[in-house]
């Protein structure tokens, strides 16, 4: 039925500030994708559509440069840039007209719908003005950050933008279809009194108190307007939920000569991921065969130290998560369950060792290491006040991130020392991705003692290349 789709996508996001300084808000990505590219995938494949229509404007070459011409998602896209997106929707919509002159499906750029079920909408005629998605929801609330509608008779007779009081469950969605004469139906509606702009809205009831036939169609699974970026946190929680049991894990253990401890960390954590890795960077000792007999997959490399040995791990561990941990025991398993549940609503999930209460006694946490680590993870929160971190642990190496968080930073995390850690916190930052630090349990290790912080000398070392580190991803580009 329907060949052709529109993306409104033009907007400057204010209400998502300070995100939308950087990046248009239809970019924000929800697990992973940008919502912009989900709803290419809705008219794709929900609608077979393949020739769409973006309207682009703030910050829009971001979004022609993602999603290029379309080719990589089987469509074929053509942009029109609108110079003022302070126009308003209906306005700008009008910029598309010379592109779209058979029945069209509209689906604005920045709204996230999950198994919506958006394929029911098949007219089967033409005697129809527009078709307006519609969702239930309890909540009257919802309905006021968008519109309500009333309908008699199967068709809808009235709408009503950003309702104070609204009746009935339905909520109005950003998904419509209409026939080319909504162009000529925009030009002759007058600006709204309250916004000083045309608005859709008040087209498509016009329209409709005018006799023209306006439809309903209703979605189901779960929908959410993204306006803010407290939206944005509940779509990437809600996403994710949704495809959590889908989503494997890998543990990451870079090891050299830790044939004490090797074994019980691995049995301790067989069972509670889908892959342990071990990367054991030629250890001289039995710190590759014991991982083995314990459960783990075993992989010998040479690096040059701590830092390349982790990112070895993550480059080739198998999961969709990955979570990094220490071969000295210090750390357990009972604390993935936290990682896991707070990795639904943040890119990369910290560990912190400086809770007091959650560390064993003989750990190597001592008076002045904890203070020193609380001092610097305040460091990189003044650093990069605008991203509000929130950090008192800079060494902690037990932490969770996504698959697709590593991929995104890669090329910036390098360094091969103990300064890896802190690096990783940083390129988060300045990949614009949230990252939230949580209280683990810090247990005395097993056997040997820490490379990177025993004793005074080893502390000061670590800690001064780490302060360099910091220095130079803030001032030195």
């Amino acid at each position: 039925m329907f060949e052709l789709g529109l993306i409104p996508a033009a907007g400057e996001g204010v209400r998502a500030y300070p995100a939308t300084t950087w990046m248009p808000k239809v970019m924000l990505e929800i697990a992973g994708t940008p919502i912009i590219e989900r709803n290419v995938e809705i008219l794709r494949d929900d609608f077979g559509i393949k020739q769409i229509v973006i309207i682009t404007g703030h910050l829009g070459s971001m979004i022609e440069e993602h999603l290029g011409n379309g080719e990589r998602l089987g469509v074929q896209l053509t942009y029109v840039r609108c110079e003022d997106p302070k126009i308003g929707l209906a306005r700008g919509i009008l910029l598309a007209e010379p592109f779209l002159d058979r029945p069209f499906v509209t689906v604005l750029g920045d709204e996230l719908y999950l198994n919506s079920g958006h394929s029911k909408l098949r007219p089967t005629d033409t005697d129809w003005f527009a078709w307006c998605a519609v969702h239930r929801t309890p909540d009257a609330r919802r309905i006021t950050k968008n519109y309500c509608l009333t309908i008699d008779d199967g068709r809808i007779v009235d709408l009503e933008e950003k309702p104070e009081h609204p009746s009935g469950d339905l909520l109005g969605c950003g998904t419509y279809a209409f026939q080319p004469s909504l162009f000529e139906r925009i030009r002759s509606t007058a600006p709204n009194p309250r916004s000083g702009r045309v608005e859709l809205t008040d087209v498509i009831r016009e329209a409709a108190r005018e006799g023209l036939t306006v439809l309903p169609f209703e979605l189901g699974g779960d929908y959410l307007n993204v306006n803010t970026l407290e939206d944005h946190h509940t779509a990437n929680h809600l996403a994710r939920t949704k495809q959590f049991a889908s989503f494997t894990t890998s543990l990451v253990i870079p090891a050299y000569n830790e044939e004490d401890s090797i074994a019980h960390v691995v049995r301790d954590f067989v069972g509670h991921v889908d892959e342990v890795l071990v990367v054991d960077n030629s250890s001289t000792d039995r710190t590759a065969e014991l991982a083995r007999e314990a459960g783990a997959r075993v992989e010998t490399v040479t690096q040059t130290g701590y830092g390349d040995t982790i990112q070895w791990g993550l480059d080739h561990a198998r999961g969709d998560i990955l979570i990094i941990t220490e071969a000295d025991h210090s750390f357990r398993s009972k604390d993935v369950g936290k990682f896991l549940e707070f990795l639904k609503d943040a890119d990369m999930v910290m560990g912190t060792r400086t809770t007091r209460e959650m560390i064993e006694q003989g750990s190597n946490m001592g008076g002045i290491l904890r203070l020193g680590n609380i001092v610097v993870g305040k460091l990189i929160e003044v650093l990069w006040w605008g991203q509000e971190p929130r950090f008192t642990d800079v060494g902690c190496t037990y932490r969770a991130l996504w698959k697709t968080t590593w991929t995104k930073i890669r090329t910036q995390a390098t360094h091969t020392g103990p300064e890896f850690s802190p690096e990783m916190m940083i390129e988060a930052l300045r990949a614009r991705l949230r990252v939230i630090e949580i209280p683990i349990s810090y247990h005395a290790r097993v056997g040997g003692e820490s490379k990177h912080s025993a004793g005074f000398f080893h502390v000061s070392k670590t800690a001064l290349r780490m302060l360099r580190l910091i220095l130079a991803k803030r001032f030195g580009g």
